[in-house]
């Protein structure tokens, strides 16, 4: 086995990228009471999960049509990921530098998403 081996889309900056933004939303996951994990909680990470799994899956896509679904796809997660952030916000269950740098994260994701879309 070939040890340096990498996929395309692991060399794709925003995948490396969102592997992080998943660290984070991980690491939120498991300060939150186990009434928030069953109920907010998991539903963030199987949306953070998404913008990741997606951003791999399209790029193995040979269609624009393809890829470009994908890619919506991993947007359409990125932002979910922002609204639950806001309400855990709303809700006092994250502190506001966390909020503020996790949304930056997130505009920065979206927009490497739209040059991924813009460019295939």
């Amino acid at each position: 086995m070939e040890k340096n081996f990498q996929f395309d889309f692991e060399r794709l900056e925003v995948y490396q990228k969102s592997l992080m933004f998943i660290d984070e939303v991980f690491d939120i996951y498991r300060g939150l009471s186990q009434d928030y994990k069953i109920s907010i909680g998991s539903n963030l990470v199987r949306a953070a999960l998404s913008i990741a799994n997606n951003l791999a899956e399209g790029n193995g896509k040979r269609s624009k049509k393809e890829k470009n679904r994908y890619f919506g796809i991993s947007l359409d997660s990125t932002r979910e990921c922002i609204s639950v952030f806001n309400v855990l916000k709303r809700q006092s269950l994250i502190e506001m530098g966390r909020y503020e740098k996790l949304r930056a994260d997130g505009r920065e994701i979206t927009n490497m998403i739209w040059g991924l879309l813009n460019a295939s």
